[in-house]
């Protein structure tokens, strides 16, 4: 009967691993639809990247209040779960604080974890005050209603329900010291749960160990429910932002990749020595040729992919958007969302069906519009506000190009501008031979 807990323990650790595990799986399977992309390029630049975007957080602190909340938060909650070492060893072999032969040093971890999960308590109550009473706009836009809206909620509740189920046990376990109650060593400090002692005054010993077994179970529990609801969530970003940035984009700014199909026939086209009916030097035939642009995930890299299960839904890129601010329907946020709801739906019917069976559906017009597409003014504003390196506008230029070179979909306007430029040079209407003649007037 000893052994049960230490069963029921290890049963619950596989159970929560395995299905973190399972889910983890699915993430990079989806992301391997895309199309591959070398980014093994400049090694040492894209580990500092990493260091300073995702790790140091370089880019959040640009907006300070957030900013700083959220490394507060962000590291603050990291560290603290150093502690669940100790409580799965303590869960498997059925010990107790294992690792308080440290002692002083022990002292100050306990005490450290305790300072940080108050802050990162007093942190997520700033989060939600700002998302629910003072009401940043940027976070009530359209497509944060519903699932979305709700979804930022219910992680601050999480964060809420852990720290305080933190502080209790280690307050009714620093009460069970002072009772000398058998297995509850005297080992820690307790800067923070000390000042919940008053609400245990009174209660015996068994109480206590219920109070503590329980906030231990709860919160052990928490956090394999934590790790597997990130699946589900927008916070992925916790795990994705590290590899998201360094796999980022390093070319400047406002440099565009060029379409390698593209290219190659405009080589030939000016290579006045080559033969556009001439087999290929391998003697084997072209196959299909290779789409233009991209209409649906499957069209789109990988790194792009993974930009959309990175996104943490912050709003910064589209509060920085120009055409957003102009009352156009673009929104770089929903780009993402929109990107990755619709990989999620084609990772499941390839879990329904053993591989991807058309549905009907794609990524352009059921769930982004051209009318989304066109209003982008190409400036970047969204790629430089990002906090961990996501790039919308790489996904509306891809898709910018399937409207153009796959449906002739562009606007008029640009139609007739790119049937100036082959008719007469420039954008313009009129032939080249008129141009001066405003100099005649």
């Amino acid at each position: 009967m000893q052994y049960i807990p230490n069963i029921l323990f290890i049963l619950v650790l596989i159970a929560g691993i395995g299905y973190f595990t399972k889910n983890v799986r699915k993430v990079i399977r989806n992301i391997r639809l895309g199309k591959d992309v070398d980014r093994s390029d400049n090694k040492g630049e894209r580990f500092k990247n990493m260091a300073m975007i995702a790790l140091g957080q370089s880019k959040m602190v640009r907006r300070p209040v957030a900013g700083i909340l959220h490394i507060v938060v962000y590291l603050g909650f990291i560290i603290i779960n150093i502690e669940v070492l100790e409580i799965i060893i303590d869960g498997i072999f059925g010990t107790h604080r294992i690792f308080a032969f440290l002692g002083g040093l022990y002292d100050f971890l306990i005490g450290a974890f305790e300072i940080l999960a108050f802050l990162v308590f007093v942190g997520v109550v700033l989060f939600w005050i700002r998302r629910n009473v003072i009401k940043l706009k940027r976070f009530w836009n359209p497509e944060m209603k519903g699932w979305p809206k709700n979804d930022g909620n219910f992680i601050l509740y999480f964060e809420m329900v852990l720290m305080t189920l933190f502080l209790v046990m280690n307050a009714s376990d620093l009460q069970l010291q002072a009772l000398g109650a058998d297995h509850y060593v005297k080992a820690g400090a307790y800067p923070v749960s000390q000042y919940l002692l008053p609400l245990l005054d009174g209660m015996s010993e068994t109480a206590l160990i219920l109070i503590e077994r329980t906030c231990w179970w709860l919160h052990i529990v928490g956090i394999l429910v934590f790790l597997n609801y990130l699946y589900f969530s927008k916070h992925l970003h916790i795990l994705l932002a590290f590899p998201n940035t360094y796999y980022g984009d390093l070319n400047p700014k406002g440099e565009l990749d060029n379409l390698e199909a593209v290219t190659k026939e405009v080589q030939l086209m000016m290579d006045p020595s080559a033969d556009p009916f001439a087999a290929p030097a391998d003697d084997q035939q072209e196959g299909e040729p290779e789409k233009f642009g991209a209409s649906d995930v499957a069209d789109l890299n990988w790194v792009q992919l993974l930009n959309a299960y990175t996104c943490t839904e912050c709003g910064r890129c589209t509060s920085e958007c120009p055409a957003n601010q102009t009352g156009k329907k673009l929104s770089p946020r929903k780009i993402m969302m929109d990107t990755r709801d619709r990989l999620k739906e084609v990772g499941d019917n390839i879990d329904k069906n053993g591989s991807f069976v058309d549905d009907g559906k794609q990524l352009l017009n059921d769930y982004i519009t051209p009318e989304e597409l066109w209003a982008c003014t190409s400036c970047n504003a969204c790629v430089e506000t990002c906090p961990v390196s996501i790039s919308p506008l790489s996904i509306i230029i891809d898709m910018r190009r399937y409207l153009v070179m796959e449906q002739s979909a562009a606007p008029s306007d640009l139609n007739n501008m790119m049937t100036n430029i082959e008719n007469n040079g420039a954008p313009w209407p009129f032939n080249q031979m008129d141009r001066l003649n405003w100099s005649n007037e």
